[in-house]
């Protein structure tokens, strides 16, 4: 029934099954190096890092960086957010700071307030340029400059 012999048991996970999670009630100060995926549920002041995915539940909170691919939020951030990927907030996240990000999207009742720029491909205009065209700037009577 039971063989101890010829088998060896696999103590090891693929890292990209396995999930770290700060459970509510722990709080962590300092830096977070990581390859897996996040799920905060306490709370973190200083800096995380990390290719996997990060999800803040509702009790969730990180002051600080955060650096990363693709981020749920239902808690709160303040600092410095960078993804290379997508920031989903739902309605119950609070997000302060700066932001840079691949896509953003957000369920009404989101609390955002922050700096914006999102990073991702240029995409061509209709006539082939790439370049945004700025619109046309309107003179005023009696404002226009004399050299």
């Amino acid at each position: 029934m039971f063989s101890t012999g010829s088998k060896k048991n696999k103590t090891t996970m693929e890292t990209s099954t396995q999930q770290n999670i700060i459970a509510q009630g722990t709080k962590i100060v300092g830096d977070i190096n990581s390859s897996g995926a996040f799920r905060i549920d306490g709370t973190i002041e200083g800096n995380v890092k990390t290719s996997g995915k990060v999800v803040v539940g509702k009790m969730g909170f990180i002051k600080g960086t955060l650096q990363g691919e693709n981020a749920d939020f239902e808690g709160k951030f303040s600092g410095k957010l960078q993804l290379s990927g997508t920031l989903t907030l739902k309605s119950t996240a609070h997000i302060e700071g700066e932001v840079v990000i691949g896509k953003l999207a957000v369920e009404p009742g989101a609390t955002f307030n922050a700096t914006c720029s999102m990073k991702g491909a240029v995409k061509p205009l209709g006539n082939g340029t790439t370049q945004a065209t700025r619109p046309k700037q309107q003179t005023i009577p009696g404002t226009e400059k004399t050299a």
